[in-house]
C-alpha cells in the first residue's frame, strides 16, 4: 500500500483489499472521493443507482447470491436516512453487508454548522445495523477491518460512517490486514451422543414425522444426509421458504413449511407428531404463527437454536449442532433399529401429495387477464431451471414461490422484514453478482412502481434482466382483506399501470401478456437480444394466495 495518500485512498485500498468487486452507490458530497478511488481499483465495478435505498438493496442482493460482504455507499444526513428499510431488510435477513456512509467534518474549524448532519448511531442501531464511526485518521483502516469482521460473522448490516475531512487528510500508514485474516476456522459442530439418542427415541415413537431444513442445511451441505435419513426414518420432507426447491425431485416432499404451505403440506402438518427442523430458526413465518404443526413435538438442530423465537417458543428440544453432522449421526444411530413403519413413503401417499400441492380453488377471471397460478406455471415451463428467480414481496409472491425444481441457490427471496420495493434493487445486485443474462424478476405492480427510477439504472449500466410484472392494478393484499371486511377497497386501487411503456420510455423494451401461450413466443425473442425487457402481465384481481384467504377467514391482517 503506497504512502502519504489522502485518507479516501487507503480507504479505498483497505475495501479492494477485503475483496470488494462491487460497490452499488449514490454519490453525494461526503462520499464521492471515496466512490472514485475505489472505482478506479482493478476489478471494480461500480453501480451507480438513482436511489439510496435501492444502492443497499443492490448490495443485499449480491451478498445474498455470492455469500460474500455486499457493499454500497451513500452520502450523510439524507442520502444516509433513505437506507433505513434497506438496512432493516439486511438485519432481519441476518445478510452481511458494509454501508459506507460519509459524515460531517469531526473537525469544527471544517464546518461550524453543516445543515446536513445528524446522528448516525442512532438510526443504524434502531433498525438493526452495527455502527461505526472513526473519529481519528489512525482509526480508519482498523474500522473497516472491523466493519466487515462484524458483517462476516455476525451475519449483519455494519454502518461504517467516516467524516469527509479524515477522508481527505493524508496519512502514512502501514499495510492493510483484511479481516479475512482474523476469521476463526471453525471446525462444523457435533452433535452430542445423548441428544442423537434422545431424537432417534422421538423418531422412533412418531408416526408421522417431518424434517424441514433451512438455510444452515444449505450452507452445511447436509441436503443429502437429510434425504436418507428421512428415507431410512420413513418422514416427509420440507424446507422454510428461502430453502425453497431443495427436496422438489423427492416424491414425499411437502414444499414450504411456513406461510406459503401448499394444501399437500398444510394437511400433512396438521397430523404431524414430530416435526424435526435442521439449520432453521423456526421463526414465526416457518411455523405459520404456531398453527402449522400444532401437535407436533419440535426439535430445533442448529448451530445456534434459539429458544425464544419471535415472541414465542421455538422447540420442544433444542440440539446445538451442524446439520449436516446431526443428519449422519441420527442416521447411523438409528441403524442400530429394525426399520421403521414405512406408512407415510406409500405409493398412495406420494400420490397424494402430488395431488394436493396444487391449489385448485375456483375464481373468476375477467377478460384480458389471467390466473396468476396458470402464467406462473407458464413461465415455469418456459424460463430454463437454472436461471436466477428472484421473488418480489407481496401477495402475488405465493404464486410465484411454488415455481418448481428450482435450486435455492438460483432462488433469491428476501422477506423477513416484509417491505415491498426491493425486488428490482435486489435482482440488479443478483443480476451484477451472476455477470450473467440469466435473471428474472417476478414482482407486483404496487412495489416495482416504488423504485421504477432504477430502469434507468438497468439500461445505463447495460445489465439484461427480464422483468416480469403481476399486475393487478392494487396493493393485492389491501384488497383483498378489505373485501373480506366488507369495506370499500378503491382506495387501495390505483389502476393497471403501462409497464411496457414505461419500459420503452426508459430505454428498455416492453410486452403486454393478457392471456395465456404468449409468453414462450416472447421469451424465444427475449434471449436473442441484448435489452432488458419489463413484460407487464394483466393477472386477476379475484385470485387470493392461501395464506391470505386462511387469514381472511380468521379475522386476521
Amino acid at each position: 500500500m503506497k504512502n502519504d495518500l489522502p485518507g479516501y485512498e487507503l480507504l479505498a485500498q483497505a475495501f479492494h483489499a477485503e475483496g470488494v468487486r462491487a460497490n452499488f452507490t449514490l454519490m453525494g458530497d461526503a462520499n464521492m472521493h471515496w466512490t472514485v478511488a475505489l472505482s478506479q481499483l482493478e476489478g471494480v465495478e461500480t453501480v451507480h443507482a438513482r436511489h439510496e435505498h435501492c444502492a443497499c438493496g443492490m448490495a443485499i442482493g449480491y451478498g445474498y447470491a455470492t455469500g460474500k460482504v455486499g457493499v454500497a455507499s451513500v452520502t450523510l444526513g439524507p442520502g444516509f436516512t433513505q437506507t433505513m428499510t434497506a438496512l432493516a431488510t439486511a438485519a432481519r435477513g441476518h445478510i452481511p453487508l458494509v454501508l459506507f456512509a460519509g459524515d460531517v467534518p469531526v473537525n469544527p474549524e471544517n464546518a461550524k454548522w453543516y445543515n446536513q448532519g445528524l446522528e448516525h448511531a442512532p438510526l443504524a442501531l434502531a433498525v438493526g445495523a452495527h455502527h461505526i464511526a472513526p473519529h481519528s485518521a489512525g482509526r480508519l483502516l482498523p474500522s473497516v477491518r472491523e466493519a466487515f469482521f462484524i458483517a462476516q460473522t455476525e451475519r449483519k448490516p455494519v454502518v461504517l460512517s467516516v467524516p469527509f475531512d479524515l477522508q481527505k487528510q493524508r496519512r502514512v500508514l502501514e499495510d492493510y490486514v483484511p479481516s479475512s485474516k482474523f476469521l476463526p476456522n471453525l471446525p462444523p459442530i457435533p452433535a452430542d451422543p445423548r441428544a442423537v439418542a434422545q431424537i432417534v427415541e422421538k423418531i422412533r415413537s412418531a408416526t408421522n414425522p417431518i424434517f424441514i431444513a433451512g438455510r444452515g442445511a444449505m450452507y452445511s451441505g447436509a441436503s443429502d444426509a437429510i434425504r436418507e435419513l428421512a428415507e431410512q426414518a420413513g418422514a416427509l420432507l420440507s424446507t422454510t421458504l428461502p430453502c425453497r426447491g431443495l427436496f422438489d425431485d423427492d416424491p414425499y416432499n411437502l414444499g414450504i413449511a411456513g406461510g406459503f404451505a401448499n394444501p399437500a403440506a398444510r394437511d400433512a402438518f396438521s397430523r404431524a407428531d414430530l416435526v424435526v427442523t435442521f439449520g432453521a430458526s423456526i421463526t414465526s413465518y416457518t411455523s405459520d404463527g404456531g398453527s402449522l404443526f400444532p401437535h407436533a413435538f419440535v426439535i430445533q438442530v442448529d448451530s445456534n437454536p434459539l429458544g425464544l423465537k419471535d415472541g414465542v417458543r421455538a422447540a420442544d428440544l433444542y440440539v446445538r449442532a451442524d446439520a449436516k453432522e446431526a443428519a449422519e449421526a441420527i442416521h447411523t444411530a438409528l441403524k442400530e433399529y429394525a426399520t421403521r413403519d414405512r406408512r407415510l413413503r406409500t405409493a398412495a401417499n406420494a400420490e397424494r401429495i402430488r395431488d394436493l400441492s396444487v391449489d385448485r380453488r375456483q375464481f373468476s377471471i375477467a377478460p384480458d387477464t389471467v390466473d396468476p397460478r396458470a402464467i406462473i406455471e407458464e413461465l415455469d415451463g418456459i424460463i430454463p431451471k437454472d436461471w436466477e428467480i428472484v421473488s418480489g414481496t407481496g401477495h402475488c409472491a405465493y404464486f410465484h414461490s411454488q415455481m418448481k425444481n428450482r435450486r435455492p441457490e438460483n432462488y433469491h427471496v428476501v422477506r423477513e422484514f416484509g417491505a415491498i420495493g426491493n425486488g428490482i434493487s435486489i435482482a440488479i445486485g443478483v443480476a451484477i453478482a451472476k455477470g450473467n443474462d440469466k435473471v428474472v424478476l417476478i414482482d407486483g405492480d404496487g412495489s416495482l412502481l416504488m423504485h421504477i427510477q432504477e430502469l434507468e439504472t438497468i439500461r445505463r449500466q447495460g445489465i439484461k434482466l427480464l422483468i416480469c410484472v403481476l399486475n393487478d392494478g392494487a396493493y393485492g393484499a389491501e384488497i383483498h382483506k378489505l373485501r373480506s371486511e366488507g369495506i370499500d377497497e378503491s382506495s387501495a386501487v390505483f389502476g393497471r399501470a403501462d409497464f411496457a411503456a414505461i419500459a420503452k420510455g426508459f430505454g428498455l423494451r416492453g410486452a403486454e401478456i393478457n392471456s395465456l401461450g404468449e409468453a414462450k413466443a416472447l421469451f424465444d425473442d427475449y434471449i436473442e437480444q441484448d435489452s432488458s425487457e419489463v413484460w407487464n402481465i394483466q393477472i386477476s384481481d379475484q385470485v387470493v394466495a392461501p395464506l391470505m384467504q386462511k387469514l381472511m377467514s380468521q379475522g386476521l391482517r
